[in-house]
């Protein structure tokens, strides 16, 4: 059985024969990880991870030096600090409009980039395309955070275009995927409206302009045949009804601080899948290898009958203590062993 059928038996709601997993690492935690296994290891070969992303985290980003880089929708990103993604410099839409505003081609090569080599280099792995910052943190990137949040109540009409028109070139760059590459199983949608208590923006403002676009975006993936896989950190219980009608299968990153994985599992098995929940606030940097140990053997028995896809609740980040790191990736592939596979 090949991972790419694991993970499908746990979209589809059915019982897998082990939980899968797929585990990211931010560049500090894999600096880390090369000095404790090697420079020379194949850090993706020894996590053994369930999912090839392919496509865009953040909007394919061009560097433009001074440790800064600039995405296909025109929004510069200082990495000198924050390495992974950067924080956003800048207005592009300054102003409610989007008068002399030329949206990035869906056609546009970048969009492609080295797809067809990461599937042919990884047979037998479940296929993602991934398009980060898909809708609300694409509108803040653009307008800036305040203003993304001022325009819902002033700019109502102008807040519900820009949404529209980024979920537009969404859907255009989703159709051109699964034409182009039929290897696909699904879309992976980034986009956070959660905090630790809470929607950022509040469920009524989320309805009345963020689901009628994620709505859009989901029609358009199960139309096609895929999957759809969502990353939303913080708490979105209260919405989890909602994405499920909309058609998500699976939901990341799952934080144990702000969600309930006990409850959460249970309830809506055979409805959506969960992946993530080991807790990268907590647990990974601040707790002993035994308190690892045993958060992600809760985890490999909470799944055991499906639903549930293990990895930390967010990329592993630097300040974890590598013994932790190897005592969660040593779990999970020994569950895989023991199961036979």
């Amino acid at each position: 059985m090949t991972k790419k059928e694991v993970i499908k038996m746990v979209l589809d709601g059915k019982k897998p024969p082990y939980v899968p997993w797929d585990c990211k690492f931010t560049i500090e935690a894999l600096e880390k990880m090369k000095a404790h296994y090697g420079e020379d290891t194949d850090i993706e070969e020894l996590v053994d991870n369930h999912f090839i992303k392919v496509g865009q985290s953040s909007g394919f980003k061009i560097d433009i030096g001074d440790d800064k880089k600039k995405d296909i929708f025109g929004v510069i990103w200082d990495m000198k600090y924050e390495k992974d993604i950067g924080n956003v410099e800048g207005l592009v839409l300054p102003e409610p409009t989007l008068e002399g505003y030329e949206f990035p081609d869906p056609n546009d090569p970048l969009l492609y980039k080295d797809v067809e080599e990461k599937i042919a280099a990884n047979p037998g792995k479940f296929v993602l395309y991934s398009i980060g910052f898909s809708l609300y943190e694409r509108y803040w990137c653009l307008r800036g955070m305040e203003n993304s949040f001022l325009d819902f109540m002033m700019y109502p009409d102008f807040c519900k275009e820009l949404l529209h028109k980024i979920a537009d070139f969404n859907i255009a760059v989703i159709k051109n995927v699964c034409a182009r590459y039929p290897e696909v199983d699904g879309i992976y949608f980034g986009d956070d409206w959660g905090q630790q208590k809470g929607l950022q923006m509040g469920k009524d403002i989320w309805m009345e302009f963020i689901y009628p676009e994620v709505s859009r975006m989901y029609k358009n993936t199960k139309d096609l045949g895929k999957y759809q896989l969502i990353h939303s950190c913080g708490d979105i219980a209260e919405i989890i009804p909602e994405l499920i009608e909309a058609g998500v299968n699976c939901i990341n990153p799952f934080q144990p601080e702000v969600l309930n994985v006990d409850e959460l599992i249970p309830k809506y098995r055979g409805k959506a899948s969960f992946h993530g929940g080991l807790s990268t606030q907590k647990t990974l940097p601040y707790g002993t290898v035994e308190d690892v140990q045993k958060e992600t053997r809760h985890l490999l028995e909470l799944g055991k009958d499906g639903g549930y896809i293990f990895c930390p609740s967010h990329a592993t980040e630097g300040d974890t203590p590598i013994e932790n790191i190897v005592a969660f990736i040593e779990i999970i592939k020994a569950q895989k062993k023991a199961a036979g596979f």
